[in-house]
């Protein structure tokens, strides 16, 4: 019997949209075409790509904020619509992108920590004051920070509220989607830290949504890379950086920066732009930008091939 947490089998998820201020017709935004994806318990899964192929979208169908066209998400071995809400919001917590949206200017620090655990009548009033409290001083505030208001903190230090609140719950599963992308580089990696302690204390499991490899090399132990809606290739942290199989994971990885002066680059930019998600290309979707693409890659979508233990490509090079 396998330990998933979470297993997304086959998700496809299409918006349609007008194609004009004017125009009757409507045209389909293909967000999702087909991800597989799968968290084991206790372990953090990088999801990687560029902006607008779909990550975030991913994360919605995950919550059951929204539904899929067709495929399945599991969690903890029972389907998302077959979960009750209530209980579901208390299995998977988010934390989002701008520490400044994300909290309620209106509310105190104590208000938008302990609204979850109001909701779901996790003991009296005493009690979530103190575990609030107690909340607060493992994401490295004080307690007294409860009777503030979000804007007297720091970015980071919103974004340390952030993760107090989506841990307040208990929950097995945190998608953090972009959660230190706003903040300044030694912030970062303040907020990572934190992310990875929390994780050994409450054996959290994290999908950690990301755009950017170098940070997802420092908190993942797998790594899935994707592109217009589709998965690339997936692997072990550590397989993935050593030994990049896909074109596209390759321009990545050497698209991070080298803190050396003296480092001369050998990769080559990618040409061309992102393929619209209306009208992706046929086959696979990152062939019109593919330095090595071959006549089939522009007809057939390449099958998900093993290469190594968990080590998973589409590429028709293998």
């Amino acid at each position: 019997m396998n330990n998933f947490l979470l297993e997304i089998s086959d998700l496809h998820r299409h918006y349609p949209v007008s194609t004009g201020p004017f125009s009757l017709s409507k045209a389909t935004v293909k967000a999702l075409s087909g991800v597989t994806l799968y968290v084991r318990k206790g372990e953090t899964l990088g999801l990687v790509g560029e902006s607008g192929c779909g990550k975030s979208t991913l994360a919605r169908l995950v919550t059951g904020l929204e539904s899929p066209d067709r495929g399945t998400v599991r969690f903890s071995g029972k389907e998302i619509p077959l979960w009750d809400r209530s209980e579901l919001s208390k299995k998977i917590q988010m934390v989002f992108q701008d520490p400044y949206s994300s909290l309620n200017p209106r509310q105190k620090v104590h208000n938008v920590i302990s609204e979850g655990m109001r909701i779901h009548k996790m003991g009296s009033t005493s009690e979530i004051r103190k575990r609030v409290e107690e909340l607060l001083e493992q994401v490295g505030l004080r307690p007294e920070h409860a009777e503030r208001y979000p804007h007297e903190f720091s970015g980071g230090q919103r974004q340390r509220i952030a993760v107090a609140r989506a841990i307040a719950l208990n929950p097995d599963l945190v998608i953090c989607d972009e959660p230190v992308s706003a903040l300044d580089v030694s912030v970062q990696a303040q907020v990572l830290n934190l992310l990875k302690t929390i994780q050994a204390e409450f054996e959290l499991s994290y999908l950690f949504i990301s755009h950017d490899l170098a940070i997802v090399s420092h908190v993942s132990d797998r790594v899935a890379v994707m592109y217009l809606g589709r998965i690339m290739e997936s692997s072990a942290s550590q397989s993935l950086y050593s030994n990049p199989l896909h074109p596209y994971t390759r321009t990545l990885l050497d698209a991070i920066p080298v803190p050396d002066p003296e480092y001369e680059y050998h990769s080559s930019p990618l040409t061309g732009d992102t393929p619209s998600p209306i009208s992706p290309p046929e086959g696979c979707p990152f062939h019109p930008r593919c330095p090595h693409a071959m006549k089939i890659c522009s007809e057939t979508f390449p099958h998900w091939k093993e290469m190594e233990p968990e080590h998973f490509v589409s590429c028709h090079l293998y």
